[in-house]
């Protein structure tokens, strides 16, 4: 029986998988249920022995995704160390199979280290990219940090990741944060082309490569969660991170200030 999903869409046909985040009003902001879904829509496209190449995209012409959805993440306090996106990232390595991101607006925060995350990131014109985490007090650390150095580079993914500045799609293409950009009404024609000619290849041989370029960052994956425990604390989650979230709520510069102190 097929599953029923509330937070996306998932299609299947003609051998390509589409996942679509749809909450378009939140900007594709995803919750924990958002993730999970997205986890096991994926696993399902993996283990489909007829899909060849999958496609991770949002719903509408405005976003991609905004990442985490913050009224989540201020209620959900320290169970995001459970339910956030670590786990998914994990499956789009484990799934030997093509992921392409159809960037089709803003990929910020969670939806940016998606989207870079993926095999192949093609993007509209209008596209934004870059990392709100410490701007909103959303800790991100491990494989989905680090990974970004292994596409952009060191000095330009400490910058994104740092300073939380945004990123036109053509600044993207230059990086090489994605592959493609074209304007939004050619978005899924270029996507289609993509997706013919990897359906075109050997099956076998693509898997074989994806599992070749995840071995190359194998060490890294499963970090994040270490580094998490180690230094975030009940006073992080009652204070930093809350903070952040109700400044963004309350559509304020956070004072984060106030959390820097001088040891007694």
């Amino acid at each position: 029986m097929a599953r029923t999903y509330q937070d996306i869409i998932y299609e299947k046909k003609d051998q390509v998988a589409r996942i679509t985040i749809n909450r378009p009003k939140q900007y594709n902001a995803c919750t924990g249920d958002t993730f999970k879904e997205l986890t096991l829509a994926l696993e399902d496209a993996g283990s489909d022995g007829e899909v060849g190449v999958i496609v991770l995209t949002g719903a509408g012409d405005k976003a991609f995704s905004a990442g985490g959805d913050v009224n989540w993440e201020k209620t959900a306090g320290a169970d995001r160390m459970i339910l956030e996106p670590y786990n998914l990232h994990f499956t789009i390595s484990r799934c030997l199979k093509p992921i392409i991101a159809r960037v089709n607006g803003y990929a910020i925060g969670g939806g940016n280290h998606l989207a870079y995350w993926c095999d192949l990131s093609i993007a509209a014109e209008h596209a934004i990219f870059g990392q709100n985490g410490p701007r909103v007090g959303s800790p991100a650390c491990g494989p989905v940090v680090n990974y970004l150095t292994k596409v952009v580079g060191h000095k330009r993914a400490r910058e994104m990741w740092m300073l939380c500045r945004k990123y036109t799609a053509k600044q993207a293409l230059e990086w090489g944060l994605v592959n493609a950009v074209v304007p939004m009404e050619k978005l899924d024609e270029e996507v289609q082309k993509w997706c013919d000619e990897i359906l075109a290849l050997s099956p076998t041989c693509l898997r074989i490569l994806k599992g070749s370029f995840v071995d190359e960052y194998e060490n890294i994956l499963g970090q994040g969660d270490i580094v998490r425990r180690l230094v975030l604390t009940p006073e992080f989650w009652q204070g930093e991170q809350q903070e952040g979230a109700r400044a963004f709520l309350e559509k304020r510069q956070p004072n984060f200030r106030q959390f820097r102190k001088a040891k007694a």
